[in-house]
């Protein structure tokens, strides 16, 4: 059998994949679930070209980690083959914990379980199933193993994880101000004290990293209509809880079911569709703000939704709590489901974070938010919070 596959990307054309273990990898059961799990969640009925998929993403960030290393080891990075793999391991298989509708169900259908956790358990299982040969990958993982910058590489402030979901979220969405020069700054990574660093001539593209990554959260990820579509998402699974609403299996495991009692191999077999599928289900359940949740989200009949600047006046949420009151014919607490407020919050670039490190040509290194530039140090540092307010339209 040949162990050289190529992969016809829509954003970077063909994707080489010239390991054997690699290979095996992506064919697990596992792994293939990420065909079944949207990157972008309820984006798409924002922005209807959304509907790529973690695997997309996964196998976009593996070519990413491919030319990155390739450009380290031509300026003389010392990387050894098995580094190598299980850099490329690692990176391949960063978000193969995430559950249905990735971001938006998190801590939803697993309480008080965060993806990274459950991408490392399913890390740990391979590991076993592949009898040890991801140890590698799982020390790059964690930021164990000697070398970090390989580990920089798969989770850090200018990781191929960020390069890879803001081009190709950009791309997939139609949002042009997220379009980064990805292939540029691959270039100018270089490895100084073990750490990653940049060379002084990608100042301006790390800039336009910044300035892009800043754009797509507000434009995209947290656009007003796409934070109500989730917020209902998350208000549907909870409810269904809350009342003990019947579904199919595998979903009605995570829903009837305390969370101690699920698997790890029963948690791979949920995905998207099962959701959907109990959505469509729900529209014609007997209570009203399940079936009302399940109808709104399946023919895009969303919450009336604004973003305010400051916290949002008791008096609004009582004015807008009996109106649905009125208009449903429901309780104070019935109506709490469809009259609701909360937080969105994004930072660019966390000064408290890693750091973006610039190497000067003379030796000296700065972090980006130092470099002579106001745009980085005054512009983009700090935390953006905006108040959202859904009610019944």
């Amino acid at each position: 059998m040949s162990s050289r596959k190529i992969i016809n990307d829509p954003v970077y054309g063909f994707i080489t994949i010239d390991d054997e273990l690699i290979l095996k990898i992506i064919a697990h059961p596992y792994y293939q679930r990420l065909r079944r799990i949207h990157q972008m969640a309820m984006a798409l009925l924002v922005y209807p070209g959304a509907v790529h998929t973690r695997l997309h993403h996964s196998l976009g960030a593996y070519h990413l980690m491919r030319n990155a290393l390739h450009e380290l080891k031509n300026k003389g990075v010392e990387i050894t083959l098995a580094e190598e793999q299980g850099a490329k391991i690692a990176i391949l298989l960063h978000d193969i914990g995430h559950g249905p509708f990735s971001h938006a169900l998190e801590n939803v259908l697993l309480e008080k379980m965060h993806h990274e956790a459950i991408s490392l358990m399913l890390m740990k299982e391979l590991n076993k199933q592949f009898d040890g040969q991801l140890q590698m990958a799982l020390d790059i993982f964690t930021n164990e193993y000697s070398k970090k910058f390989l580990h920089q590489l798969v989770s850090g402030q200018l990781d191929v994880d960020r390069m890879d979901y803001l081009t190709r979220d950009s791309f997939f969405s139609g949002v042009s101000e997220g379009v980064i020069g990805y292939d540029r700054i691959l270039k100018m990574l270089t490895v100084h004290n073990g750490e990653l660093m940049v060379e002084e001539k990608g100042i301006y593209s790390i800039e336009k990293f910044l300035v892009s990554r800043r754009l797509m959260y507000w434009q995209v990820y947290l656009h007003k209509t796409v934070v109500c579509a989730e917020q209902m998402l998350v208000r549907i699974i909870k409810r269904a809880k809350h009342i003990k609403a019947l579904t199919q299996m595998p979903l009605n495991q995570f829903i009837n079911e305390p969370v101690s009692s699920v698997s790890l191999e029963q948690f791979c077999t949920l995905d998207d569709y099962d959701v959907m599928a109990a959505i469509k289900g729900w529209c014609n359940h007997e209570d009203k703000i399940l079936s009302f949740l399940s109808k709104s989200i399946l023919n895009r009949e969303l919450l009336k939704v604004k973003y305010y600047a400051e916290p949002i006046e008791k008096k609004w949420l009582e004015e807008k709590t009996i109106e649905a009151m009125q208009k449903m014919n429901i309780s104070a607490e019935e109506a709490s489901w469809l009259v609701f407020t909360g937080t969105a919050s994004g930072s660019t670039y966390n000064f408290e974070d890693e750091r973006i490190n610039i190497l000067f040509k003379d030796g000296s290194i700065k972090d980006i938010s130092e470099v002579d530039d106001p745009l980085i140090g005054k512009n983009l540092g700090g935390k953006i919070k905006k108040y959202y307010f859904c009610y019944l339209r």
